[in-house]
C-alpha cells in the first residue's frame, strides 16, 4: 500500500561506473552530502569491488553536472514518488561550478578549420 509519505519522497537510482545500480529513497531536503552519507552508510552488498574509504569521495552526477555538497533534491525539482537516475562516482574534488562554462568560451575563441589541398 502506497502512503502519502511514499508520494512525497525522491527515488534515486544510483549507478556505478561499473554499471551496477542500486535504488534508494530520500527526502526532498535531503542533500547532495547526506546522500552519499547514507549511501556509505548502508553500501549495497553487490557493490564490494567499488568499495570507497570515506563518504566525502563520493559524488552524484545529475544531467552531466556534479551536484555540490548542500544541493538538496527539492532544488533540483526532482519528481516525488517517481525514480531519478543519478550516476555515483568516488572522486576527490569537484570542478569549480562555472568551470565547465568557462571552458566552453575559451573554445569559441579557438579555430577549428582546416585547408584542405
Amino acid at each position: 500500500m502506497t502512503t502519502q509519505r511514499d508520494l512525497d519522497m525522491v527515488h534515486l537510482r544510483l549507478i556505478l561506473v561499473s554499471g551496477k545500480t542500486q535504488d534508494f529513497t530520500f527526502s526532498p531536503n535531503d542533500s547532495a552530502t547526506d546522500i552519499a552519507k547514507h549511501v556509505f552508510e548502508n553500501w549495497p552488498a553487490g557493490w564490494e569491488e567499488e568499495q570507497v574509504s570515506s563518504p566525502s569521495i563520493l559524488r552524484l552526477i545529475f544531467q552531466g553536472r556534479f551536484l555540490h555538497g548542500n544541493v538538496t533534491l527539492g532544488a533540483l525539482k526532482l519528481p516525488p514518488g517517481r525514480t531519478t537516475v543519478m550516476h555515483l562516482v568516488a572522486r576527490e574534488t569537484l570542478p569549480e561550478p562555472n568551470s565547465h562554462g568557462q571552458r566552453n568560451r575559451e573554445k569559441t575563441t579557438e579555430s577549428n578549420c582546416c585547408l584542405l589541398l
